[in-house]
């Protein structure tokens, strides 16, 4: 049976002058489908065995191609988006046909241009679509340790639980919503350290350094950003959390230990309406 959206080896069974027509069975002609012509190696016979690709085109019709799309059937790829409508949008998979990724199948705000995290399935009407819905396919065996630093990307974001990322585009983990001290879109590929593993292998992220690793580099930030306030900082640690995050992207509790950091080293010195360079 020949399936879509999986490479297969397929028989040629028949030769016409608009291409050949291809089936999983070597003496069949029920079924068959169209290899189209400029895509059949030049001395390939009747008989011969070829390695194909199946999916439907723009009438709705199977066909075949010896062209690699840049997702199969089941997989996770970023895949970059062409255009969308009112009905979904359409990604760029390497094929003559863009995929289509239904409303329905979307997460988050999308735009063209952009690279977002799908999968490939078979929808009702038995056509290959693509989903952003990806969390139930990701794996938790894996061999990270807390500590590692891995690359992920973002593929769902939750107000009360924080950032749900595909780590290594395979592994399900996620930024807490404590950890999140920057605005963070689905589709963003990041650097992060996994904090811990939990006991049924998802992986708990942090964008950030260790604390007292990542106190240095914040410190050094707020000394930067004083610096290009010409030396003097126009609000001080008792700033509301909103003004900190806008201005450094740092947690209130983050700003504070970087701001007194600072003091202790002789560096600033606080005033009732800002920070100054010493």
């Amino acid at each position: 049976m020949i399936e879509l959206g999986k490479f297969q080896d397929l028989y040629i069974v028949k030769r016409k002058d608009f291409g050949v027509y291809v089936n999983d069975k070597k003496d069949a002609d029920d079924g068959s489908i169209l290899l189209p012509a400029k895509q059949v190696p030049k001395d390939a016979r009747i008989g011969d065995r070829i390695s194909c690709f199946v999916y439907k085109d723009s009438e709705d019709r199977p066909i075949a191609t010896v062209h690699v799309p840049k997702i199969t059937l089941g997989a996770i790829r970023p895949l970059r988006v062409k255009d969308v409508s009112s009905i979904g949008a359409f990604l760029d998979w390497g094929l003559e046909k863009d995929l289509f990724l239904p409303f329905k199948e979307q997460i988050g705000h999308i735009r063209p241009g952009r690279e977002y995290l799908v999968s490939l399935y078979i929808d009702k009407s038995s056509r290959l679509c693509a989903t952003m819905k990806i969390g139930k396919l990701l794996s938790t065996d894996h061999s990270y340790h807390a500590g590692d630093w891995v690359l992920g990307t973002i593929y769902n974001i939750h107000p009360d639980h924080g950032a749900f990322v595909a780590v290594e585009d395979q592994y399900l983990g996620r930024i807490p919503k404590q950890e999140i001290h920057e605005k963070l879109s689905v589709g963003d590929h990041l650097r992060m350290r996994i904090t811990s593993v939990a006991s049924d292998g998802k992986l708990n992220l942090s964008l950030h350094e260790k604390a007292y690793l990542q106190m240095d580099r914040d410190a050094k930030l707020v000394m930067d950003t004083i610096e290009s306030y010409d030396g003097a900082l126009p609000f001080n640690d008792k700033a509301k959390p909103a003004v900190i995050e806008r201005e450094l992207g740092l947690s209130k509790n983050a700003f504070k230990r970087a701001v007194g950091r600072l003091l202790k080293e002789g560096k600033i010195t606080i005033t009732p309406t800002g920070i100054l360079k010493k």
